[in-house]
């Protein structure tokens, strides 16, 4: 035994600091997470630690993998000792760079979200923030992956010409789709012309109507009433003819119209449907100083049309906003309708008169036995 200790004495004493040096690296290792973890929860307490555990696991498998290769140079062969020299440094180098790239995404993401929150407690726009926090973070993650491949011969000349500069556009349109493509231009062409922000409430289609809460590179989310997620592809909303609430005047006039029978008192029904909604509390005066002057009322009512069944009256009342203009509406109809029920107003439905083809039969038979006489 003596002699073999002897005999491999220099590599025993090799194996032993590789042994010793990668449990100081994961002793370090773990004392760094502690301290960063610690810092990071006292100076952003309501942030997820994700960045600092990737971190620290990336860091134990390096240190891992590195005394692995380490040891196994001392049973290689000298003609591939080469070839383990590079396994080391390329695994050192995408170690280094994950753990670049991930510090580099987590700071930037920090920041953004940290000044959007900065941003909605000012009562100010976040829109443009949270669209370029999508796009630094991916950003540095595509550049990462670049300088990765810059590791590898066979695809370092990709590397080169995307970190060249135009390059980026021409790899990026080789490998996504058109639909991909197009949904990141829609997100660029929302942000840089806003027809809508976060906070806004928009209107899609009569089924598509919510508050839009996030606009990321590839869709925008809504959040209806029902406090649902609608998620729309930026290629789709793009297109779409939309209805924003929030854009210029927050006012709007809500068009409240029933159908009355003909034989109804016209004259009645338009009063009472101005009355109800002149005295609702979220009415809106819109009139200017002439109409006043002018004596022109607050709600004005008139009859729309003409039906086959009914006559349609329609009463222009104006709210602040469209949440206060849907509850003033949704509390005028029922107003109405009781008041209608009650100074005898009547709301027709359609009438059918149905025909059985027994009874059609019958009549017939009946026809021609009286013809025949």
């Amino acid at each position: 035994m003596g002699e073999f200790f002897e005999t491999y004495r220099p590599q025993l004493i090799y194996a032993l600091i590789v042994v010793l040096s990668v449990l100081l690296l994961r002793f370090l290792t773990n004392l760094l997470y502690k301290w960063l973890l610690k810092q990071e929860l006292k100076k952003y307490p309501n942030e997820k630690p994700k960045a600092v555990n990737w971190v620290k696991r990336i860091l134990n498998a390096l240190w891992l993998v590195l005394g692995v290769i380490a040891l196994s140079s001392l049973i290689v062969n000298e003609d591939k000792y080469d070839i383990l020299k590079h396994n080391f440094k390329l695994i050192l180098y995408l170690g280094i760079l994950s753990i670049v790239t991930i510090v580099g995404a987590a700071s930037a993401n920090l920041w953004f979200r940290v000044s959007i929150n900065r941003k909605i407690q000012n009562a100010e726009d976040p829109t443009s923030f949270k669209f370029l926090r999508y796009i630094a973070v991916f950003g540095i993650y595509i550049t990462g992956i670049l300088f990765a491949l810059l590791a590898f011969p066979s695809l370092e000349g990709i590397a080169k010409t995307a970190l060249g500069g135009a390059g980026v556009i021409a790899l990026i349109a080789g490998v996504a789709s058109q639909e991909a493509l197009s949904n990141l231009v829609g997100g660029v062409f929302i942000i840089s012309f806003k027809p809508f922000i976060i906070g806004d409430i928009i209107k899609v289609t009569d089924t598509m109507v919510g508050t839009v809460v996030d606009i990321t590179l590839r869709h925008t989310v809504i959040r209806n009433f029902e406090n649902k997620m609608i998620v729309i592809p930026n290629a789709i909303i793009n297109k779409e003819k939309l209805v924003n609430y929030n854009l210029g005047e927050l006012k709007i006039c809500e068009r409240i119209e029933i159908g009355v029978a003909y034989d109804s008192n016209i004259d009645l029904a338009k009063k009472i449907m101005q009355e109800e909604a002149q005295k609702h509390p979220l009415i809106l005066d819109n009139r200017s100083p002439t109409d006043i002057l002018n004596g022109n009322p607050v709600v004005r009512v008139s009859v729309t049309s003409l039906n086959d069944s009914s006559v349609t009256i329609r009463a222009w009342a104006w709210a602040r906003n469209y949440s206060e203009a849907f509850d003033m509406r949704c509390e005028l109809l029922e107003a109405i309708k009781k008041r209608f029920d009650n100074e005898g107003i009547e709301i027709p439905f359609p009438y059918r008169t149905v025909v059985l083809k027994k009874e059609k039969e019958t009549h017939k038979n009946h026809d021609a036995g009286q013809t025949a006489e």
